[in-house]
């Protein structure tokens, strides 16, 4: 199957009456290049199940169902989905949903291979790799969020998505691309990744109750990055309601567990995991 140029794919979405929508962050991979190097970066086996989010025109789906063992897609464009309903109907390894993945449950898989629609970036990873076992990810994603998830220790970098990301999994390779990759060239500068499951996740992060609250303490804290890390916890207290929460008595708490008053963004991956537990068990404790 040839790759698709910009006239190709121009024509094919004007006969299927599709206008390119930026609510669903649906840009169009043209260049040949980048799709063979997508592949090449992934090392499927024949042994990979894979995921792919938004399969738009099908440009990945051809070369990924010619290595991959099962190949499920997700498109939620419901003309787009046809298309690939109609275009695929031969390959017995594909299965396509006309779903929002984000809705729904996801058949297992062990790799993600996909130019993520940018617009759920997020959400996306919360649902895809926060959890017991993660896929390892292939992705082209916004720059700005790869830059967050490879360097998230920096002042700049550092967020509830780089804490999060790196609590589950470990960046492997990044590296970035031209959105002119894309039709319609996209307005934000975009990036490759490779991340696989981290060994070891904290036993802490692999409970439901407690992955939950972490999610919305990085969430509570990261606003106040800038500050001393007693009035940081003050705040997130105060916006939870939980004023009884004196700071003299998250004072001698941090004082117990040894953690010094630093600015937020000193802190680490590793300590903000910790801090959750003595953040969360204290909440308890008030409860």
């Amino acid at each position: 199957m040839k790759n698709m140029s910009i006239k190709d794919v121009k024509l094919i979405l004007e006969e299927l009456g599709i206008k390119p929508s930026k609510r669903l962050g649906q840009n169009f991979l043209i260049d040949k290049n980048l799709s063979n190097k997508i592949i090449l970066k992934s090392e499927i086996t024949e042994n990979d199940i894979i995921l792919e989010v938004g399969g738009g025109l099908g440009a990945l789906t051809h070369l990924l169902s010619e290595k991959a063992t099962k190949l499920y897609v997700y498109e939620i464009d419901s003309k787009l989905y046809q298309y690939l309903i109609d275009k695929f109907s031969k390959f017995d390894n594909i299965e396509i949903f006309n779903e929002d993945i984000l809705k729904v449950k996801i058949p297992f898989h062990n790799k993600v291979v996909s130019n993520i629609p940018y617009t759920i970036t997020g959400p996306l990873f919360d649902k895809l790799f926060y959890n017991d076992n993660p896929p390892t990810g292939i992705m082209i994603i916004e720059k700005n969020i790869a830059d967050k998830i490879f360097s998230p220790s920096t002042y700049k970098n550092i967020s509830r998505i780089s804490i999060m990301f790196n609590s589950f999994i470990e960046p492997i390779k990044k590296f970035d691309v031209s959105s002119k990759c894309f039709y319609p060239t996209p307005n934000i500068k975009l990036s490759f990744v490779k991340v696989k499951p981290k060994q070891n996740v904290d036993p802490f992060l692999l409970n439901v109750e407690n992955k939950e609250y972490y999610s919305i303490f990085i969430a509570g804290i990261m606003p106040y990055k800038n500050k001393n890390l007693l009035n940081a916890l003050k705040l997130f207290f105060n916006n939870k309601g939980l004023t009884n929460l004196k700071k003299e008595n998250i004072t001698q708490v941090l004082k117990e567990n040894n953690f010094e008053n630093k600015k937020v963004f000193n802190y680490n991956v590793e300590d903000f995991i910790r801090l959750s537990k003595i953040i969360f068990k204290l909440e308890k404790s008030t409860l």
